[in-house]
């Protein structure tokens, strides 16, 4: 799903009408239903709505799910914040289809009537005042009628966007802004939407009749949705083999991280990887293998501390990599010097033909420190999946530095080291080589627990064993499917009891219903 700029959204709203044929109209009546139908469903307890208009387009908006909501049976008062008569084009149809239960506020005193006060106490507030279009300062009025939403303890569903906020942020916003407890967007997400915390509830995407082909953006940017992925999720075919979904080589583990190599291997069967090996430190391959009887195991030349040693590349790591589509190297594989020089003779076309594809993470990324230059995908799918700490020893900025440009930081690695960058943290990042990036919309802070990271690469890994030809849209499903099982893992045992396994159980479920979703509402959550 595509993130579009205020002026793109503008222009896919003018295109849809001039060239696809759909009234602006129809777009706002789909627009006021859609939120009208998101307040039924999770607010149904709620019998008296108020609704805050302002006198643009996202007052008619709001004019509409008034409509709509007083149709259903809700006790139902509008609040404008202007004069009928200053009412234009789209806006002023649907006010004279509403004309229900109206309190008009032509002056900052009257936000203190017993009429508006009567809508401030509403069991649920819905913000209708100021849309995508807006810009700077917030006039005196609506800044006062915002003030009076903030201080009210109803709940608040914002119609597009929080009135007063900026769409094309990329950042937390400070200022006149109203709070939300959920917003209902629609057609396609605005950088604020994705980047700029406006509520700590959901926020929808509702599609309202722009066509795909009217959907237009200049920055490369995507959002995760279900429907991105369908090629990817397409039933199996009959006479399939386990020779058809690729063969992944995990290439970690250590003394007391075992477990990690384990994940990783485990988490490439599970996202569908017909074979799974993991190659590790000789005196650590039982506990591995005591994990998960699907996993096949190779011992490893090991150095005195218990570490992949580099005498694995002169016995039979260079066997092992034969006839493997994908090899992850890092899950628990250590800072052991002797260890990262191997990290690094891997990446040798020598060692694994640029036919096979590479996912380096953990402390296989932290063997590049300081010569960052090394790790480069030229001619080969190469993925590294940092945390904002491996990135800052890989780039050499600090971490602040790092979460204060996320997006710039993997553009910019994942285009001068030829590779896929997925930069983990809240709202996970995926940059291509060409500047294309996707963001990810499911997660968690439960997943924020040792071991998750382990369960992405051998996910990651293993969904690429299966589209080598699209490694850019299966890491980034990779991702979607991870935040997604947590999510799910979450719901059951809580952010705080979550462990990095729960991810595992509940992936088969985030698959399928990944799978089942159709083009429809899409969902983030703040």
């Amino acid at each position: 799903m595509k993130i579009v700029s205020a002026a793109e959204m503008r222009t896919i709203d003018r295109a849809t009408s001039e060239r696809f044929g759909v009234p602006s109209l129809t777009l706002m009546e789909n627009a006021g239903s859609a939120v009208a139908r998101f307040v039924l469903g999770h607010y149904p307890q709620a019998e008296r709505i108020g609704v805050v208009c302002g006198k643009g387009n996202n007052g008619g908006d709001g004019f509409v799910v008034a409509r709509k909501l007083a149709e259903a049976g809700r006790a139902v008062r509008v609040l404008l914040l202007s004069a009928p008569a200053e009412l234009r084009g789209d806006a002023a149809a649907m006010f004279e289809r509403m004309k229900a239960a109206l309190v008009v506020v032509r002056a900052t005193e009257d936000l203190n009537s017993s009429n508006a006060a009567e809508i401030f106490a509403s069991d649920l507030i819905v913000d209708a005042v100021l849309g995508t279009g807006f810009r700077p300062p917030v006039s005196d009025l609506y800044a006062a009628a915002i003030a009076k939403m903030n201080a009210s303890t109803a709940p608040m569903v914002a119609v597009d966007i929080p009135s007063g906020a900026d769409a094309d942020a990329m950042q937390s916003q400070e200022g006149v802004i109203a709070r939300a407890d959920a917003v209902v967007t629609f057609t396609a997400p605005r950088p604020a939407h994705v980047f700029g915390t406006l509520t700590s509830g959901p926020t929808v995407i509702a599609p309202i009749g722009s066509p795909p082909e009217a959907i237009v953006s200049e920055s490369g940017l995507n959002l995760s949705a279900p429907e991105d992925f369908a090629g990817l999720l397409a039933p199996r075919t009959r006479d399939a083999n386990k020779g058809s979904y690729g063969h992944v080589l995990v290439i970690g583990g250590s003394l007391g991280k075992a477990g990690a190599a384990a994940m990783a291997g485990y988490a490439a069967l599970r996202a569908g990887a017909g074979l799974s090996t993991v190659a590790t430190a000789k005196s650590v391959l039982a506990t591995v293998a005591g994990f998960h009887p699907e996993l096949m195991t190779e011992p490893l030349a090991e150095t005195e501390e218990g570490t992949i040693g580099l005498r694995a590349m002169d016995s039979g790591l260079d066997a092992l990599v034969e006839r493997k589509n994908v090899i992850a190297i890092g899950p628990g594989i250590s800072r052991n010097r002797e260890t990262s020089e191997l990290v690094r003779e891997m990446l040798k076309r020598e060692v694994v033909p640029e036919k096979v594809a590479m996912v380096i993470d953990a402390d296989a990324l932290n063997a590049f420190e300081g010569v960052a230059e090394q790790l480069n995908g030229r001619g080969r799918t190469l993925v590294i999946t940092p945390h904002p700490g491996e990135m800052a020893r890989l780039t050499g900025l600090s971490i602040s530095q790092i979460q204060g440009k996320r997006l710039e930081v993997a553009r910019q690695f994942a285009r001068e080291h030829e590779l896929i960058v997925v930069l983990k943290g809240h709202r996970t990042l995926i940059a291509s080589p060409n500047g294309t990036a996707w963001v990810n919309s499911t997660g968690n802070p439960g997943m924020a627990t040792g071991g998750t990271g382990d369960i992405l690469t051998g996910m990651v890994a293993g969904l690429i064993a299966q589209h080598s030809e699209h490694a850019l849209w299966a890491t980034a499903l990779a991702v979607y499917l991870h935040g997604f099982a947590g999510d799910l893992a979450a719901a059951a045992f809580g952010e705080s009891s979550l462990v990095a396994t729960d991810l595992v159980r509940f992936m088969p479920e985030a698959f399928a219903r990944t799978r089942a979703h159709g083009a429809g509402q899409v969902r983030m959550h703040g």
